[in-house]
């Protein structure tokens, strides 16, 4: 039966056999169409997931911002035919804090089969890694940019700490994460935990938790790597 498949990646250059299971390479194999956050590095992981793959045989809609809900519905045609679809993002597992789930979602109005096959989720990961509370969690993306919003939106989700007894899970631009993480040790209480978990599953993975007041002078070099922030009480 078709169905349209979510198809995780690796989140970073890892060697894929150590995060994703052979079964995914037996789903790719069965599938010729393909709707992409980005051609390149999709075809660049569809050829390390299996080397005799012959890209040229492969169908690949890019999926972005810009791609209307009419294009999407398009990109789900071979579904109708009864050939199945995959969906590949730029890291880790799709349709989670991704375009894909605007796929997703046509495709589950429509009757589609959904299948999300197994792979690695940085939240989840960093979820499980922190030491924060499991039950009940929000990821939260990106912050403002503004620095006076920015501020307010961290004492916002700080108090939602204790106040819910709830983790709050947050990203920033690579290239600004040296610059979130002291804000954070000097909005936050001192007493406040604050997780950094930065290139998970990778050879540098760093996952560290400490009150932010221990915080001051210990904080990696986090420029260009992929992160996620928490913070918990």
């Amino acid at each position: 039966m078709s169905a349209l498949y979510l198809i995780p990646v690796t989140l970073g250059d890892v060697e894929h056999r150590r995060v994703l299971p052979e079964y995914n390479r037996d789903v790719i194999l069965s599938i010729r169409h393909f709707i992409v956050e980005n051609v390149r590095t999709a075809r660049r992981f569809l050829k390390k997931t299996e080397p005799s793959i012959v890209i040229d045989d492969l169908v690949f809609s890019e999926l972005n911002k810009h791609t209307s809900p009419e294009e999407v519905t398009g990109y789900l045609a071979p579904l109708a035919k009864g050939e199945s679809v995959g969906v590949i993002s730029e890291a880790g597992c799709p349709a989670v804090a991704d375009p894909g789930a605007d796929v997703v979602a046509i495709a589950q109005r429509k009757g589609y089969k959904v299948v999300p096959l197994v792979g690695p989720s940085s939240i989840l990961m960093s979820v499980m890694g922190s030491g924060f509370n499991g039950q009940s969690f929000a990821f939260h993306g990106y912050l403002p940019i503004d620095a006076s919003q920015r501020t307010n939106a961290i004492k916002k989700l700080e108090g939602r700490i204790y106040s819910e007894n709830q983790t709050q899970l947050f990203i920033e631009t690579p290239y600004r994460n040296n610059k979130l993480a002291e804000e954070l040790i000097r909005t936050c209480r001192p007493s406040t935990k604050l997780c950094i978990a930065s290139n998970i599953t990778c050879e540098d993975e760093y996952i560290h938790t400490r009150p932010v007041k221990e915080w001051a002078g210990k904080v990696p070099d986090l420029s260009k790597k992929p992160t996620i922030f928490l913070i918990y009480k």
